[in-house]
């Protein structure tokens, strides 16, 4: 039990970091710059933001990961023999995974082009449609939460 405790630990961690980040970012972050910049100074803060928020995400990515597998073969002896709700949060985790990937790969550089070349309108679009993706990777992390704390299985 001992061995199983360090990749929990680990796991809880790294879901902290995430889903407690785009947490921050969404209820807290957000509407304080909205009350306290101008359009163009929010966007150049929001490029920083995530530049080093999205480190923390890909560590915590490989740690959920590498820990989940880890877990999964420990406790369970691979996917086939785990219970539903561990199922439910695989896929949580793959969907979370891949709007991250959306937003990293697709509209972070749309953003940070479009504050290179100080087009504020083009960079707030791309901005509102990272706010809207974050928001629905908040919610999706947060019911992944649900899953994995109380097992339920929706």
């Amino acid at each position: 039990m001992l061995a199983f405790a360090l990749p929990y630990t680990l796991h809880v961690l790294a879901a902290l970091v995430w889903v407690g980040g785009m947490f921050f970012a969404w209820l807290v972050l957000r509407p304080a710059t909205v009350a306290a910049l101008e359009g163009p100074a929010r966007l150049r803060l929001w490029v920083e933001v995530f530049r080093r928020f999205f480190v923390w995400v890909w560590l915590a990515v490989a740690i959920l990961a590498i820990s989940g597998i880890g877990m999964l073969h420990m406790r369970f002896s691979g996917f086939e023999t785990a219970p539903k709700y561990v199922h439910v949060m695989i896929g949580g985790g793959i969907a979370m995974f891949a709007l991250f990937m959306r937003i990293q790969a697709l509209l972070l550089p749309e953003l940070k082009a479009a504050v290179l070349a100080e087009d504020w309108p083009t960079g707030a679009a791309a901005l509102g449609r990272i706010r809207r993706m974050v928001g629905i990777n908040l919610l999706l992390g947060l019911a992944v939460v649900v899953v994995a704390s109380s097992r339920l299985v929706l």
